[in-house]
């Protein structure tokens, strides 16, 4: 059996990997992840330029309102630890003037700044195009507060007053739970933002190892090799066969989604730019807590765990899907059937990025623990402090309960379904031999 189950797995595992279509879908898939990790490079090597700095040429009629402008501007980039750059001008020419420099180029943009009795300060912007979402509030933030400083300069409030009015307050925080620590409040944001990007390749690896597992069984049985293939193996031998090739398979592809992220992230490395810095800083900003927290020494076991969960997963969900399709006789039926693992994977999902908003929920606890589900929503939970390893645990205990019940009672529909090539009353077929 075992050199059967081999020779079968082989076969199919070359089947999938020996085609044209997987190299296309790979080179496609290699080409997207590379380029949109460089993408600031591609855009600039057809013309775009990243570096370029943002040129803001104020028109002060006010004799008063730049310097300040200005201080506020590089006072917010500070705050905000933003590296993009702005170079602020005073510029004497006339409006018109102005507004030709505007229209030479997009990354010019002119601010008006005139006396104002009833609301102290009037400014105008003008550009050429629409300004960056982005950009807008940044400017709009620096105008709000030159305009409140000038309202209390106005008012003859003294610089030391002033300054004390602008300062930033000193919040002193104190947090009664021994199990949390302050520096650590912003981990739950920070991985409510991170957590739905890093469980994305296994959720859509799932749905490709359902759809490619049903879709062969449904070949062999419409093409007739099916009879061909039974008459010499046993069913169990031709439903592991079909497993083990589905996850070998996935996990493969797993890994091919690592390798071409890394190559990716070599290539933007060589070619280095003030974006490169850039995007490397963000992703510092983002990683760097999560490690020096309590949640980074966590990582040692949530890792290990997680990964037990995502292929104890990847096994029911084939098991599932091979039971399913085996009662099938055309793709049609099992897209039928199959809309109901879709649909469970789908609130996993939703559920694993909405996580934080459940917090003490006894609810989304139990929900945890449901196999299929919990490979997603587990390890967020865990990651967010709301299960601890000893309901991760209960989940895999559960996710094996699964697949031990998939594996004997399964085979049974494997046994009749294969052979079966009627496409009435699937349901009815699927109860029928379970008893």
């Amino acid at each position: 059996m075992k050199s059967k189950l081999n020779y079968l797995t082989s076969v199919s595992l070359k089947r999938k990997i020996k085609t044209k279509w997987f190299v296309l879908a790979n080179i496609l898939l290699a080409i997207g992840i590379i380029g949109i990790i460089n993408v600031d490079h591609i855009i600039s090597f057809f013309g775009g330029d990243f570096n370029e700095k943002e040129q803001i040429y104020v028109i002060d009629n006010t004799n008063k309102a730049y310097d300040i402008f200005e201080n506020q501007i590089k006072t917010i980039q500070t705050s905000l630890n933003d590296e993009q750059d702005y170079e602020i001008h005073k510029y004497q020419k006339n409006i018109e003037e102005a507004k030709k420099l505007a229209k030479d180029d997009d990354k010019n943009t002119i601010i008006i700044f005139n006396d104002d009795e009833k609301d102290v300060l009037q400014v105008e912007i003008i550009s050429n195009s629409y300004i960056d979402t982005f950009d807008y509030q940044f400017l709009s933030s620096a105008l709000n507060a030159t305009k409140s400083t000038l309202a209390l300069e106005k008012t003859n409030i003294s610089s030391e007053q002033l300054a004390m009015i602008q300062n930033p307050v000193s919040i002193k925080r104190t947090i009664l739970d021994e199990n949390k620590k302050s520096e650590d409040e912003n981990m739950e944001m920070i991985m409510t933002m991170v957590f739905p990007v890093i469980i994305l390749p296994f959720f859509m690896l799932t749905i490709f190892l359902v759809q490619m597992i049903g879709a062969e069984v449904n070949d062999e049985k419409s093409t007739r090799g099916m009879e061909i293939i039974i008459s010499n193996v046993s069913p169990k031998t031709h439903f592991f066969s079909k497993v083990l090739a589905g996850n070998i398979f996935v996990l493969l592809q797993g890994l091919l989604l690592l390798v071409f992220s890394g190559i990716g992230l070599f290539i933007r490395n060589l070619f280095k730019s003030s974006k490169t810095s850039e995007l490397t800083t963000y992703i510092g900003d983002i990683i760097n807590p999560i490690l020096n927290s309590d949640l980074g020494r966590q990582l040692i076991y949530i890792i290990p765990l997680a990964l037990i969960l995502m292929i104890l997963t990847f096994l029911a969900y084939s098991l599932l899907a091979g039971i399913l399709a085996s009662i099938t006789t055309n793709t049609e039926d099992f897209q039928q059937l199959q809309t109901p693992i879709m649909v469970i994977l789908l609130i996993g999902y939703f559920l694993a990025t909405m996580a934080g908003m459940f917090e003490g929920s006894i609810f989304i606890k139990i929900i945890s623990y449901i196999p299929l589900i919990s490979a997603i929503l587990s390890p967020s939970l865990l990651v967010l402090g709301q299960i601890g390893i000893f309901d991760v645990i209960i989940s895999i205990i559960f996710l094996l309960g699964l697949i031990y019940l998939l594996i004997k009672y399964g085979l049974r529909i494997y046994k009749v379904g294969i052979l079966n090539y009627t496409s009435k009353d699937l349901w009815k077929k699927m109860f029928k031999a379970l008893k």
